[in-house]
């Protein structure tokens, strides 16, 4: 048994064993001191004539040498303290060893540097549950071919699982990574989790990260806590990721990091400084109860973005892409801006940008129920089926950029006999729910397409218990409506106008009969002062009725000729001047002529300015004026005031 030269292309860089020759270089396994094999390969004799002078607390080399489960056994044994009954290491160096078999350091205490880098752990699963390391934990490029288990571990220094790959279940379970040399850091930079990784209940007193580390299994971060930052940059899941519970007491960095499934910070804290994006993700990305207490900047690519709950104790910014956001309930104790970004977050797309080609780019809010919208600034959000029923404050709400609403049913209808369309406005979602559910029509299923031709059914369709009633949804529109004039936007709050008066209009409960009858001759006159087309077809038919009836009945057949007539009387002569009664003699005919409707055109044209047109008109004429003057010259003031309202700044 000879050692190979240094010089051997591939040998390591420690004196090795070189037994069993598969290659030139043969064993890789370090010498145990004062022999010239490997512990695996040296005699059983000599084996435990150097067993025999281990004891707890002693520093080992054993790089490069393979173990089975019975040589790791024996080892550890010869390291156990007799007080704790637990295997105490010194500084122990297994770099590119080879653990063929299970391996088991539960409860083993390093009290100098753990070097596992490049080892393999070939068995089925390699426990270090309870372990302690006092000095650092390198375990950079190691491979666990099995489950790797470090529960309740604790790092006391580095913790270093730099490009390490697991193959199956990571499970790190109540592991805690102190800090305290203050330097300290747990890393598993690029590292691969093949299988599940569980850091659930996990506390970090040092800064963790996971930069560009690839998990392609599902992770668990249930309850972990990060109190000196945690880094997350570039990193992928590619099963779901739970952080519930999570707390971040420092820094949190999610940069460029790709959810390929869900991702739950359900509960989680945010106590300092949170990064949050760009990254994306193929499916929710789930903030219910989580708490910021700092400024933040969340910056999505998701399919849809659950913040139930959610605590902002200081400024927010989310800038989204792609996302249904549902905003129920959240705390927003600080202003709060909820933007849809038009353009990649990154030159060029986004890291994992691909994974939401062929969703709708438009951001949609689907609920602001609960939320205290005083400090709340939406600009492009889609806001067609977003709930705005419980809010508070919607009148300090603020819509910048384009926000979209839900239109009215396009295409005409027919109601028995009479056809009909809806006048186009923008509507809330609740009054879409509210109008599904009196016109009976069907539920949608969840994955169809509403028809542009129907009213969106909600999501209590058809119960009318839970759907909001005519009175409810009026209050939202009152309140929107507010916000939109308070902004010198009159034209916005048009449409929000007519709502709420479409809900009064309807409301059976809350409104009296006789203010219902007004809002509906209000609606029919002239679409409550906003639809300055019909307030001019009814001024028009009025007018035409008005010269029909006139030359029917109100135009005498000839103007009345005066008559004077005198008396004398002791040398005075006394004239009086009679004309007579307006009369209409002439046949039908004869009162359906041009110079009849030219003189009938100008007592109606006089009567929408408040003028008597000085014709002289039979007793019936008389009073077709009068109510003419009072009729028309209203309609008019209707029409001008809709034009007014569609063009005020």
């Amino acid at each position: 048994m000879s050692t190979p030269p240094p010089s051997m292309p591939g040998a390591p860089p420690w004196p090795h064993c070189g037994e069993r020759p598969s290659n030139p270089v043969g064993c890789r396994g370090r010498l145990v001191p004062g022999h010239t094999a490997c512990f695996a390969h040296i005699s059983d004799t000599d084996r435990d004539a150097y067993l025999s002078h281990l004891s707890p607390g002693t520093a080992i080399d054993h790089r490069g040498t393979p173990f089975t489960e019975p040589l790791l056994d024996a080892l550890l044994n010869a390291l156990r303290d007799p007080g704790t009954g637990h295997p105490r290491l010194g500084h122990a160096q297994f770099e590119s060893a080879i653990f063929e078999d299970c391996s088991l350091f539960d409860s083993t205490i390093f009290e100098g540097s753990a070097e596992f880098g490049s080892t393999t752990f070939k068995g089925d699963h390699a426990r270090f549950c309870s372990a302690t390391f006092k000095g650092a934990a390198n375990f950079p490029s190691a491979t666990f071919e099995g489950a790797a288990h470090f529960e309740s571990a604790t790092f006391k220094d580095n913790a270093e699982f730099t490009m390490t790959i697991f193959r199956d279940n990571a499970l790190f379970g109540e592991a805690t990574f102190e800090d305290g040399t203050g330097l300290g850091l747990a890393t598993f930079t690029s590292a691969t989790f093949e299988g599940r990784a569980e850091f659930g209940w996990a506390t970090f007193e040092t800064y963790a990260t996971f930069t560009s580390a690839t998990f392609e299994g599902g992770a668990g971060f249930v309850s972990a806590i990060f109190k000196a930052g945690a880094g997350f940059g570039s990193t992928t899941f590619a099963g779901g990721a739970v952080f519930e519970s999570t707390a971040f007491e420092d820094s949190a960095y999610f940069r460029s990091t790709i959810f390929k499934r869900d991702a739950w910070f359900e509960q989680a804290t945010f106590g300092r400084t949170a990064d949050l994006g760009p990254l994306v993700c193929d499916g929710t990305v789930v903030l219910s109860g989580a708490v910021f207490s700092s400024p933040v900047t969340l910056e999505f690519g998701a399919h849809r973005l659950e913040c139930q709950r959610t605590r902002w104790e200081s400024t927010a910014t989310l800038r989204l892409r792609y996302a249904t956001v549902d905003l129920s309930h959240a705390v927003l104790s600080s202003p709060v801006a909820v933007t849809a970004h038009p353009a990649p977050f990154v030159d060029g797309g986004a890291p994992g940008e691909s994974l939401l080609d062929g969703r709708p780019l438009r951001v949609r809010m689907a609920s602001l129920q609960g939320v205290d919208a005083a400090h709340l600034v939406l600009t492009d959000i889609d806001l067609t089926g977003c709930l705005f029923s419980g809010a508070f404050h919607l009148d300090q709400l603020r819509l910048e950029g384009r926000c979209a609403l839900a239109p009215t049913p396009i295409g005409l209808h027919r109601r028995r006999m009479w056809p009909y369309r809806w006048t186009r406005r923008r509507t809330l979602a609740e009054e879409h729910h509210w109008r599904a559910q009196t016109a009976g029509q069907p539920a949608l299923a969840p994955d169809h397409t509403p028809s542009p031709r129907l009213w969106r059914t909600g999501p209590h369709h058809p119960d009318p218990d839970l759907t909001p009633d005519p009175e409810d949804v009026a209050a939202v529109y009152r309140q929107l409506r507010k916000a939109f004039e308070d902004g010198k936007n009159e034209p916005g709050a048009a449409d929000f106008y007519y709502g709420e008066m479409e809900m009064r209009r309807h409301d059976r409960t809350g409104t009296p009969p006789g203010e219902r009858g007004l809002l509906w001759s209000y609606w029919l006159l002239s679409g409550y002062g906003l639809r300055s087309s019909r307030a001019f077809a009814w001024l028009l038919a009025t007018m035409s009725l008005t010269v029909l009836l006139l030359m029917g009945f109100g135009l005498p057949t000839d103007d009345p000729d005066p008559a004077t007539t005198g008396t004398l009387s002791h040398g005075r002569i006394a004239l009086k001047t009679k004309a007579p009664d307006p009369a209409l003699t002439s046949g039908w005919h004869q009162r359906m002529t041009w110079k009849r409707a030219e003189k009938a055109t100008r007592v109606a044209v006089n009567s929408v300015v408040f003028r008597s047109s000085g014709q002289n008109l039979t007793t019936a004429g008389t009073y077709i004026e009068m109510t003419s003057r009072l009729l028309e010259p209203t309609l008019l003031t209707l029409a001008v005031l809709a034009v007014r309202g569609r063009i005020k700044r």
